[in-house]
């Protein structure tokens, strides 16, 4: 059984590796729900969204997020009404978002909505939402605390970022299924995401960062960051906002405590040699994920140095 934490659209890329190499029916995939929305009135959840769409084979390939071949009639209605479009939510999408706010409003959890919602488009992996509490990532920046999509979707995070918060995380309670995952999975891996807004909103749902911390499986995280800077998106601006260093060793610092084993990229093959001598253990491979070969490539890559033999839990060995 293998679990995976996940956000954005790296992790939506990676999980499509995954599906591909594995038995789906062995993958649970815990997404981040910090980035959810309300948007024109209805409950909007981009990770939960990418992923599902990746896996029933609708996701826009060339744009990384909505659906494939979507239209944009409704958005182009809306602006002309005088309304807000920066969030660009395509007409397909949106019949995703009007089910969702209406299966909500009946009372229905957002796991079990997802679940209806995985089991219809006939996804065979467990879909989880980090929390069915409500979690805000809050990013704060000089002209004030924004929203995660307001920071990385209106303003194209061209904003300095003083600090990020998660709204709600304290009070949170996993959703059904998180834990369980966590314990008994052979192997745990964490996506080439974010770390600081599409895992750490994870991270700061009570009782899973413990569950990690204590989890026999192998944890293994995949970098984000390739010689000093993020392969997309602001992961370095707001790792250095967040106070660790923008390098594979920054990664490798975020997760110390549960990690077992970092997959870093070739080009960091001297910085993984210096890594290595801290005691961190990090594989070295291609994980740039420009065609769908990359992601199998790298799935088998990440696959095969977890199940290497385990060696004491959090005991860090040289690679």
């Amino acid at each position: 059984m293998i679990t995976v934490l996940t956000g954005g659209t790296g992790g939506a890329k990676f999980v499509d590796g995954l599906r591909q190499v594995v038995d789906p029916e062995d993958l649970t995939i815990i997404v981040n729900t910090g980035d959810d929305l309300l948007w024109w009135g209805l409950y909007v959840s981009p990770d939960i969204d990418s992923i599902i769409y990746m896996l029933s084979g609708k996701l826009s390939q060339e744009r990384g997020w909505g659906v494939r071949g979507d239209t944009f009639h409704c958005l182009n209605a809306m602006g002309q009404l005088g309304q807000e479009t920066w969030f660009n939510t395509g007409d397909r999408d949106l019949a995703t978002h009007i089910l969702r706010s209406k299966m909500l409003a009946d009372g229905k959890t957002l796991t079990e909505v997802t679940a209806e919602m995985a089991g219809v488009l006939g996804i065979k992996s467990c879909v989880l939402p980090m929390s069915d509490s409500r979690v805000e990532t809050r990013v704060l920046t000089p002209i004030g605390e924004l929203s995660f999509e307001e920071y990385f979707v209106k303003r194209w995070y061209q904003d300095p970022v003083e600090s990020v918060r998660f709204v709600g995380a304290s009070d949170a309670e996993p959703a059904p299924g998180v834990i369980d995952a966590i314990r008994s999975a052979d192997v745990i891996l964490l996506a080439p995401s974010n770390p600081v807004t599409s895992i750490a909103p994870i991270l700061a749902v009570p009782g899973i960062r413990e569950a990690l911390r204590e989890s026999r499986a192998r944890t293994v995280a995949v970098s984000p960051i390739i010689q000093g800077s993020a392969v997309s998106g602001p992961a370095g601006i707001l790792l250095e906002a967040d106070g660790f260093e923008v390098s594979i060793a920054g990664v490798a610092e975020f997760y110390q405590d549960f990690l077992d084993l970092l997959i870093a990229d070739s080009q960091d093959e001297v910085a993984a040699g210096v890594l290595r001598q801290s005691g961190v253990r990090v594989h070295c491979t291609s994980t740039i994920m420009r065609t769908n070969a990359d992601r199998v490539a790298l799935a088998q890559v990440v696959l095969d140095a977890a199940m290497q033999p385990p060696s004491e839990k959090h005991t860090l060995e040289q690679a």
